[in-house]
């Protein structure tokens, strides 16, 4: 993992160019914390022994994980068949809790069934991890909805995140040469994601 960058806490991994759309990079993210660090998303580059925890926001991400990680890996339970075919699951989960105070795991189905965010509060800046649920393209917010993703929980999900209280944007993917997270305020977040429900509702991809 590199060094953090601009948010204490926060370290992301060397970015990868995603197999199927070279234009945006892959990162994963420790997080640094008093009581155990914790793994956020999967990329191959990882080589990370000190984590307490792993966490994915859904099953794509399994693809890029090398086998010598040896954290303990939770996924949402509707992950856990796919993600085993590559990597031992040590538990899952399926409804919306905080783990010591300071993570909070939040399904939000759509992408895939048990795609999940998780918010960090590092300090008192709060950081929510969304995955491919919400990837920065050139900078902008973007969803990822695939023929197999299902639009309606699509829309449930990003109608939650609309209402969560968060000051950075961390996804799995972002443009390649532009930051892998976006600062942003309670209006900005409304905005950005009443503009791609506006998409998504009416059948666009993002």
């Amino acid at each position: 993992m590199s060094v953090a960058i601009g948010i204490p806490g926060l370290h992301p991994s060397t970015p990868e160019p995603l197999p199927f759309a070279p234009e945006l990079h892959i990162r994963a993210f420790l997080l640094e914390r008093e009581r155990g660090n914790v793994l956020v998303y999967g990329t191959s580059g990882l080589d990370v022994v000190d984590v307490s925890r792993h966490y994915l926001n859904h099953r794509h991400e399994a693809m890029f994980l090398p086998e010598r990680l040896t954290a303990p890996l939770f996924v949402h339970e509707a992950e856990r068949a796919s993600v085993e075919h590559r990597h031992k699951v040590r538990a899952t989960f399926s409804r919306r809790h905080t783990f010591d105070d300071d993570f909070e795991v939040i399904p939000t189905p759509g992408h895939t069934r048990g795609a999940t965010a998780y918010l960090w509060d590092s300090g008192g800046q709060r950081l929510l991890f969304t995955g491919d649920t919400i990837f920065l393209r050139d900078g902008e917010w973007v969803a990822a909805v695939l023929d197999s993703s299902h639009r309606d929980a699509y829309i449930a999900s990003l109608e939650l995140i609309r209402e969560l209280e968060f000051d950075v944007l961390v996804p799995w993917a972002a443009s390649a040469g532009e930051p892998e997270y976006a600062l942003t305020d309670r209006d900005d977040t409304r905005r950005r994601i009443d503009a791609i429900l506006e998409r998504v509702r009416r059948g666009a991809g993002s």
